[in-house]
């Protein structure tokens, strides 16, 4: 019978047909065209130990008492870890071998420790759009350092508008981060600071409100906010926290600061712990495959009165999709690119002319009267929209002149309606100047290094 083991013939045994039976049929590798052939020619003479070969499986199977089984080795990677075409085998723990299910077609493999076999598959680098706009804080065509008034939402750094409270006026300004290590391809940040003396304790939201044409390719898709953070020696929110909301929405190009949004849902609400030194974070979570609209909130929950060092400093702040941890997030990577590329981009949503030198030209003007005319000026890159405002720092601060004519200093500017997406169209106003005549084209041009006229086309 199988089993039997090793019998030593030596010479002039006889060899007896129970033995062949026994040392020989029942323990050999026996070839079969299949099972129901196996089947056939072993019934009634099974026994345990037995070794087939089946042709149309190309399977060695041992027969163990009541039924075949495969005679794989019990600790090798077994056939069924794989489900699909282009699966493939890693490992969940020390000699723990687990499947790893294939990607989308021209997705990448990254090793992620926060993924359950190490592995994950990600969309390359760069094939979705960064969606966040002047992340690193490199482009402040509103000014380096401003001033915002307690209980105002104004824009700041380009594309970032800050919401204070009661008895909250604050500064937000430009800084360089200092720390080439720590933040590769990143040269500044934005400070939020509460201002000294200042007592209000409500929320203070630091946002960017995204356009909903780069919200939806995010839509159903697991994504991870990853930015730098540090904070300034007295910065008093309870416990050293910043606040992070990744904010969805299913209406169309809403500011979520100033209208809110329809069918507002946190992606994920949480927050992180800063020191007085440079940190980065990452924050994952899964937007709602409805959403047309995205926004991030950071958010500074103050304490008691603000002394000097009252702030907070962020930059590197991007989008992307797939789990990431702050140690496995690609590098930061800014939405246009480079830097010519991220002004252009926040070129689309605000234009600011002027604010450099005294005596620099503006635009060009037709004058249709000795009282009035209207400027003209062509965009760098077509705006979002129509320019709904045009900010001036104070007609005073402009003059127009015609070629060998006097200059005359303007009295007021405001937006035309003859304005596109291409091109700022201004009226101008000044005292009568009887050379001033209809018809005739003339140049305007600051009178200060304040001088700046603003052109918005913001959410």
């Amino acid at each position: 019978m199988a089993g039997a083991g090793y019998k030593l013939f030596n010479t002039g045994d006889v060899l007896t047909a129970a033995q062949v039976n026994t040392y020989l049929m029942e323990q050999s590798v026996m070839v079969f065209a299949n099972a129901a052939a196996r089947t056939t020619a072993l019934s009634g003479v099974l026994a345990e130990g037995m070794l087939s070969y089946l042709k149309d499986t190309d399977a060695v199977e041992v027969y163990n008492g009541s039924a075949w089984v495969a005679s794989d080795d019990p600790n090798a990677i077994q056939n069924t870890i794989v489900d699909a075409k282009g699966d493939l085998i890693s490992a969940s723990a020390a000699d723990t071998p687990a499947r790893l299910a294939v990607g989308n077609n021209g997705d990448t493999l990254v090793a992620n420790s926060s993924a359950s076999v190490g592995l994950s598959w990600n969309p390359p680098v760069g094939s979705l759009a960064q969606p966040v706009i002047n992340g690193g804080m490199d482009v402040w065509q509103r000014g380096t350092s401003i001033s915002v008034s307690a209980s105002t939402t104004p824009y700041t750094a380009d594309r970032w508008q800050i919401a204070t409270g009661a008895n909250q006026a604050s500064t937000v300004s430009r800084q360089a981060t200092g720390d080439t290590t720590n933040l590769p391809n990143i040269q500044y940040a934005a400070r939020i600071q509460r201002n000294s003396g200042q007592t209000g304790t409500s929320a203070i939201p630091f946002v960017q409100s995204f356009e909903t044409t780069n919200s939806i390719p995010l839509a159903g898709k697991v994504v991870t906010v990853s930015f730098y953070a540090r904070k300034g020696a007295d910065y008093s929110a309870t416990s050293s926290q910043l606040g992070l909301d990744l904010i969805s929405g299913t209406g169309t190009d809403q500011n979520r600061v100033t209208t809110g949004y329809t069918g507002n849902a946190n992606v994920f609400s949480s927050g992180v712990t800063l020191t007085t030194s440079w940190q980065r974070f990452a924050l994952t979570g899964t937007v709602p495959a409805t959403a047309t609209e995205l926004a991030t909130y950071f958010i500074f929950t103050p304490t008691g009165t603000a002394s000097t060092n009252d702030y907070f400093e962020l930059t590197g702040v991007q989008i992307d999709v797939g789990t990431w941890t702050a140690s496995t997030a690609p590098t930061f990577r800014r939405s246009g690119n480079t830097l010519g590329g991220e002004l252009a981009a926040c070129q689309r949503y605000f234009v600011r002319y002027g604010g450099e030198a005294t005596n620099a030209a503006i635009g060009n003007a037709t004058f249709y009267s000795n009282t009035g005319g209207i400027g003209y000026l062509n965009f760098p890159v077509e705006m979002r929209i129509v320019p709904t405002s045009l900010t001036v720092s104070a007609a005073g601060d402009f003059s127009a002149e015609l070629p060998g004519v006097a200059a005359q200093n303007l009295t007021s500017m405001g937006l035309s309606s003859r304005t596109s997406k291409k091109m700022l169209a201004f009226d101008v106003g000044y005292g009568s100047n009887a050379n001033f005549t209809a018809n005739k084209m003339g140049l305007i041009y600051t009178l200060n290094t304040n001088a700046s006229l603003g052109v918005s086309a913001e959410l």
